[in-house]
This record gives C-alpha cells, structure tokens and sequence, in this order.
C-alpha cells in the first residue's frame, strides 16, 4: 500500500509523511478505540457517571489518562515500524529523493559497491537494526513501566 500510495502522490518528504500516516493511523485508532471500549466500562469512570461528573470531566480526567500508556507504547512500535517502511521506501527508489540523505537511500546507493566496500551499506543496515530494536525495547520497557497489572505488590 506504502508503494501504490507513493507511486501516486510522488517521491517527496512530505508525501512519504502522508503515506507512513495514512498506513499506520487505522492501527493507532484500532488500538485507541479498544482502550476506551475499556476504560470508559471502570468502575471509577462509572463512580464518577453516578456522582454526576460532567462527560468533558470523566473524559479529560478519568478515561484519558487511562488510555494513555497503551497508546504512548503502540507509539514507539509503530515509530519502529515507520523507520523500517520508510527505510524500504527509499532504497526501492519510492521514498525520499535520492538527494536527501537517508538510511534506505544510502543503503541502495552502497549496492554497487558491496564487492569493495561493504560499509557503506553494512553500517546504515546496522543503523536501522539498532534503532528499530531500542524503539521496540523501549516500548517493552514503557510497557512494563506503565502497566498496572504488572506492578508487583509490595
């Protein structure tokens, strides 16, 4: 989808921003949805409906920090998942221009030369590797941070 969007619109910045926006956003408003289908069923949210709290009140001040650690986690993955798209973006040649710099560019313009330097594609390749493993331990550890069901008691 990332591709036909591109080949559509155009290979610019701002066009591979629309496109990672309109591929991952169902995603991001899937997982919100689902957070509040929860919360907002809390006996807190339904304590605060029966003392007569206005909805903007048990919005901003009980459901909304609720869904925010699900939703601050699913960000880091998906900002994981963006690296890699743009990354494959720009190294089939539909992402940013060639001469704007970026990891998937530098790796493709490194192919012609793997038989003599390799670094020049091994190093961006390592580059994407490593930040697309620290965004997703980040978000085990926000997980695991924010969650209160995995809080032991103490």
């Amino acid at each position: 989808m990332a591709i036909a969007l591109m080949a559509v619109l155009g290979p610019q910045v701002s066009n591979v921003i629309i496109t990672l926006s309109v591929i991952y956003m169902p995603r991001t408003a899937r997982i919100v949805r689902s957070v509040v289908l929860v919360v907002r069923e809390m006996t807190f949210v339904q304590a605060a409906r029966a003392l007569g709290a206005p909805d903007m009140g048990i919005m901003f001040r009980d459901v909304l920090p609720g869904c925010l650690p699900p939703t601050i986690v699913q960000g880091t993955f998906i900002f994981a998942y963006s690296i890699l798209t743009e990354a494959a973006l720009s190294f089939l040649g539909a992402g940013v221009p060639p001469h704007i710099p970026s990891w998937g560019n530098i790796v493709s313009s490194g192919q012609l030369f793997m038989r003599d330097a390799p670094w020049i594609s091994l190093f961006p390749g390592i580059a994407i590797v490593l930040a697309c493993l620290g965004l997703n331990l980040l978000g085990d550890g926000l997980r695991d941070a924010l969650d209160p069901q995995l809080r032991e008691v103490l």
